[in-house]
C-alpha cells in the first residue's frame, strides 16, 4: 500500500473490540521481545495499540487504563519508521479524536536509541511508543502521592500495550533506561511532559 502524504493529522481506523485471541492466551504468551522482523506494521495495528493504552471506552470519557481521579496524566507519542501506510515521523495520539497529530517529519528511531543507551530494540522496532506523563494533572489533587498514582497508570497502560501486541502477533518490551531530558528535547515535547517509558514494537521474527 502506498504511503499517505504528509499531513497535520491522521485519522486512525476504528479499533477492534472483539479480538480473536482469548485474554488468558495473551497473558500466557506475553514476553518481552527485543528482536523484530523487517516486515512493516500497519496503521490499523498502530490504532489498536494506542486504543489499548489510552482509548476512550464510554460516552463519559473513561479509558482502557484506569486513572486516579480520572485525571489521565499520560500522553502518547509514536516514533514511526516502518509502517506500511504511515509516513516516518513523530506523532502524538489524541484519545478523544482517536487520531494522530504529526509533530515531526523525520524517522528518529536511531536518534532515540542513542539517548536510550544505544539499545538496538529502539532502533529496530517498526515504531516506538513513548509514554509521557504530566504529573501536575494528578499531584494538583493528590499531592506527592500523585507521582506514584501516575506510575501505576504507566504500568497499566504498558501492560495493555503488551497484551494487545501479543494478540496481534507483535512483540514489544517496556524500556526504562534512557535520558528523559534528552528524549524530551529530541521529540520537542512540551516542558511539563516527562518521558517515563519507551516501548518499541515490531513483528516477531519467525
Amino acid at each position: 500500500m502506498a504511503k499517505k502524504p504528509a499531513s497535520g493529522t491522521v485519522k486512525l481506523p476504528e479499533p477492534d473490540r472483539l479480538g480473536e485471541v482469548p485474554f488468558e492466551e495473551a497473558l500466557a504468551r506475553r514476553r518481552s521481545v527485543r528482536s523484530y522482523s523487517r516486515t512493516p506494521l500497519t496503521l490499523a495495528g498502530i490504532s489498536q495499540l494506542l486504543w489499548a493504552a489510552q482509548g476512550i471506552t464510554s460516552k463519559e470519557g473513561d479509558r482502557t487504563a484506569p486513572s486516579a481521579g480520572a485525571l489521565y496524566p499520560l500522553e502518547l507519542y509514536v516514533v514511526a519508521g516502518n509502517v506500511s501506510d504511515l509516513e516516518p515521523g513523530v506523532y502524538k495520539y489524541r484519545p478523544k479524536k482517536h487520531d494522530l497529530v504529526r509533530t515531526m517529519d523525520k524517522d528518529l528511531r536511531s536518534a532515540l536509541a542513542a539517548v536510550a543507551l544505544d539499545q538496538s530494540c529502539i532502533k529496530n522496532g517498526s515504531v516506538v511508543i513513548v509514554i509521557a506523563a504530566i504529573y501536575e494533572r494528578v499531584t494538583g489533587k493528590y499531592g506527592g502521592r500523585g507521582v506514584m498514582y501516575t506510575h501505576i497508570e504507566v504500568g497499566l497502560a504498558g501492560q495493555n500495550i503488551h497484551l494487545q501486541a501479543e494478540s496481534l502477533g507483535l512483540g514489544t518490551v517496556m524500556v526504562g533506561a534512557f535520558y528523559e531530558e534528552k528524549v524530551a528535547k529530541l521529540l520537542n515535547m512540551p516542558e511539563k511532559e516527562i518521558a517515563v517509558a519507551l516501548m518499541p514494537v515490531g513483528r516477531k521474527k519467525k
